[in-house]
C-alpha cells in the first residue's frame, strides 16, 4: 500500500501536520557480499533502507516485510528477519517532511540476508535504488539510516540487541 489510503494517511486527514508518534520498521538488506540495499527516497532525495509505518493489526515484522516488499519487489520471510535495535531517540527520529508533516518514529530495526524475487522499484516512493558497503554508503544519507547503520555496526560487534 502506498502513502494514499494508508493508516498514517487517514491520521493525517483529520490531524494535519500535528506531531503523530507513529510505530514502524527499517530494514537492512544484507547481500552475500555484505552490501547492505539502499534507495533514494523521492520525497527528500536522500539514501535510505526500506522502512515505513505500521498499519493497524501489524506486527513490527510484518510491516517489515510489507515495506520491502512494497518498496523494491523484494520478498522475506517474517522467520529470516533478525531484530538487532528499536530506534525512537527524538534527536533521530522525530521527523518533518517535506510537506510539513511530523512524526516522532518508534522502528524495529531488523536485517535479512534471504530473499526472493526481482528488485523492482516503486516509483512513487523510490529514484533508484543501489548494494554498498555500509561503512561507504551512498550519500546524501537520511540521519535515521546513519543511525541504524551505527546500531547495526554494534550489534554485529556485540551481538547485543540496541536501543536508542
Amino acid at each position: 500500500m502506498g502513502y494514499v489510503g494508508s493508516h498514517t494517511w487517514q491520521l493525517r486527514q483529520l490531524v494535519g501536520s500535528r506531531l503523530l508518534v507513529m510505530p514502524g520498521a527499517q530494514v537492512l538488506l544484507v547481500d552475500d557480499q555484505e552490501r547492505v540495499l539502499f534507495q533514494r527516497r523521492t520525497d527528500t532525495g536522500l539514501w535510505a533502507v526500506p522502512a515505513g509505518s505500521a498499519e493497524p493489526g501489524v506486527t513490527f515484522a510484518g510491516t517489515a516485510v510489507a515495506e520491502i516488499r512494497e518498496e523494491t519487489g523484494l520478498v522475506v520471510a517474517e522467520e529470516d528477519l533478525v531484530p538487532f535495535g528499536c530506534l525512537s531517540d527524538p534527536g533521530v527520529h522525530l521527523v518533518t517532511y517535506p510537506n510539513g508533516d511530523r512524526t516522532h518514529c518508534f522502528a524495529m530495526c531488523f536485517a535479512a540476508r534471504r530473499w526472493s524475487g526481482d528488485l523492482a522499484v516503486d516509483d512513487e516512493e523510490v529514484l533508484e535504488v543501489a548494494f554498498a558497503d555500509a561503512a561507504a554508503p551512498p550519500g546524501p544519507l537520511q540521519p535515521q539510516t546513519a543511525a541504524v547503520l551505527d546500531m547495526y555496526a554494534a550489534f554485529q560487534r556485540t551481538g547485543r540487541f540496541q536501543a536508542r
